[in-house]
């Protein structure tokens, strides 16, 4: 059996072990310490300032908690992409709500925001209007910022930037992550940077993220002993995993240069091919490029290629399958162009990890340009 290539697997440094070793050293293994609070700042200053951070144990919680700050709740109205992981949609049916997906455009695969303006539109006419808007910044690719600014500010609707992919993008000269008063972060395993599991809720309001410190310590109040005045949650990350943050964010430039360079080298080695596509970045965007994701000319090409990446010990994946196909949805309102439910059928994310070689490149190439000729 050939070395296992993964899609994207963690990529330790040297620093995280000494930023660990520095918390167990000092005893600070608790929930809470300085490398916790050290991670949420230099988080912050990543991010150009004004902005304040509260690291969590996931993205999922932070979008939990986003939504709890906008008084998300039973039978409310949320529009959330469509084409995303179900985390960011399943932390709405924790508060009882109810999703309206969002489709497409081919230029981002971001949500469309004229589709969204028609669902807006839709809602109030029901009575309802939409509670807030999830909007995901997919695969490293930042979202036309630009017209849901327009939509929140038109509508009064708050916008929950979901950064979990794209941490380094940016729009318009801007970090994707500090835009708006809730956006959102994740440093799973497989994410550019990684504490093994965590994430955090950033937001240009200090009191958001106060409160979000609060609740994800069990909403507990400021006296000598335990009292609750409301539910809260264990939301908050724990000082070792923020030590290896704090490693991991030293190299996080250089982590975007890398992938960036895996989608330089796919680009240049297979787009000549017949039916296969790469996507560009629009006009203002600055993407990650976590995941290089291809698209090949029909659904059966493109398992054609899966499983012959498989039979080599590569790891590859179909594209996201849209929140409005899966079962757990299945009635939730939608409004629906077609566009991800076509690149589900044609598109595959590519080995894509700032720690592969040019060897492993190579071998992946060549495994679809074989594929593919025949």
């Amino acid at each position: 059996m050939k070395e296992k290539i993964w899609l994207s697997s963690p990529h330790m440094g040297t620093e995280e072990f000494r930023f660990t070793k520095e918390a167990f050293d000092t005893n600070w293994i608790a929930p809470i310490g300085p490398s916790l609070n050290a991670f949420e700042l230099e988080i912050a200053d990543y991010l150009g300032g004004g902005v304040h951070v509260a690291a969590l144990s996931s993205g999922t919680a932070a979008i939990h908690l986003a939504l709890i700050d906008i008084g998300v709740g039973q039978d409310d109205i949320v529009l959330c992409s469509s084409f995303t992981f179900a985390a960011s949609s399943n932390p709405i049916i924790y508060q009882k709500a109810n999703p309206v997906f969002i489709d497409s455009e081919l230029d981002s695969w971001n949500m469309d925001p004229a589709l969204a303006e028609k669902a807006i539109l839709e809602s109030i006419a029901n009575g309802k209007k939409p509670k807030a808007i999830i909007l995901v910044h997919l695969y490293g690719m930042p979202a036309n910022i630009d017209a849901f600014i327009k939509l929140e500010l038109k509508y009064d609707i708050p916008v929950i930037h979901d950064s979990a992919e794209a941490f380094g993008s940016s729009y318009n000269g801007k970090q994707v992550a500090s835009y708006g008063k809730y956006n959102i972060l994740s440093f799973n395993g497989n994410k550019i940077i990684t504490t093994s599991g965590g994430g955090a809720l950033v937001s240009s309001d200090k009191n958001v993220i106060d409160r979000a410190k609060f609740l994800s310590t069990q909403a507990r109040e400021p006296k000598p002993y335990y009292e609750h005045k409301e539910i809260g949650y264990n939301y908050r990350l724990s000082n070792v995993c923020a030590a290896i943050g704090r490693g991991q964010l030293m190299v996080l430039n250089d982590r975007v240069s890398q992938r960036r360079s895996n989608f330089a080298y796919y680009k240049e080695s297979l787009d000549g091919l017949p039916g296969i596509r790469f996507l560009d970045e629009p006009n203002l965007s600055f993407s990650n490029r976590w995941l290089t994701c291809a698209c090949f000319e029909s659904f059966e090409v493109r398992e054609e290629v899966r499983l012959a990446l498989e039979a080599d010990n590569i790891e590859s994946r179909p594209l996201w399958k849209p929140m409005h196909t899966q079962p757990v949805f299945e009635g939730a309102l939608r409004e629906i162009s077609g566009v991800s439910e076509d690149l589900f059928q044609v598109g595959l994310c590519l080995p894509s990890g700032s720690n592969l070689s040019k060897e492993d490149l190579n071998r992946v190439v060549e495994i679809i340009m074989r594929t593919v000729s025949n």
